[in-house]
């Protein structure tokens, strides 16, 4: 299966429940579909599609990482910043990194490969996944990222994503 919508149903949340979920809680976002985006390649090619002229924005990466203690990361970083999985880890604090497997990443943010978002968050925080993001969404806007599925993204203000994640327990490391 591919991280679409087509699939949804599957996921332990489907994006459909968790737009509503934010609709309930009152927090706004711009919706987008579009054809699915596996990388940060395939999202620089129709960025200019969703992209507000003069909006300050954060096109972001994410990495669903692992250490050795099977402790698990998800990373959120803007999209053009470089990343050395090793000294990350030393910035951690966790020692040495590495990528997980499709299926612990959809058992840990009930999400698959291609569709890694902060919104994952949702399931990441009772499976006690730590979350870090890049302290350039601090000067941020709006944020885009996807909810749930590669097929959708959402543009959130910075505050409305903020409140989301303190409203799903979710604690920020942030990272220089």
């Amino acid at each position: 299966m591919d991280a679409s919508s087509i699939y949804q149903d599957t996921l332990p949340l489907s994006s459909d429940a968790l737009l509503a979920r934010l609709d309930d809680w009152g927090l706004a976002y711009r919706y987008y579909e579009h054809p699915p985006l596996r990388t940060v390649e395939d999202s620089k090619a129709i960025e200019d599609q969703l992209m507000v002229p003069g909006e300050n924005a954060l096109r972001i990466k994410n990495l669903y990482l692992r250490d050795k203690k099977k402790r698990n990361y998800l990373v959120t970083l803007e999209q053009d910043r470089e990343i050395d999985l090793k000294a990350l880890g030393g910035a951690l604090g966790v020692g040495n990194l590495s990528f997980g497997s499709a299926d612990r990443l959809l058992e840990n943010l009930g999400i698959r490969p291609g569709a890694v978002s902060p919104m994952a968050m949702i399931t990441g925080v009772p499976q006690g996944v730590r979350f870090f993001m890049d302290r350039a969404a601090q000067q941020a806007e709006v944020i885009y990222m996807h909810p749930l599925v590669n097929d959708r993204t959402i543009a959130m203000a910075r505050g409305d994503l903020l409140t989301f994640l303190d409203r799903i327990g979710c604690e920020i490391t942030w990272l220089d």
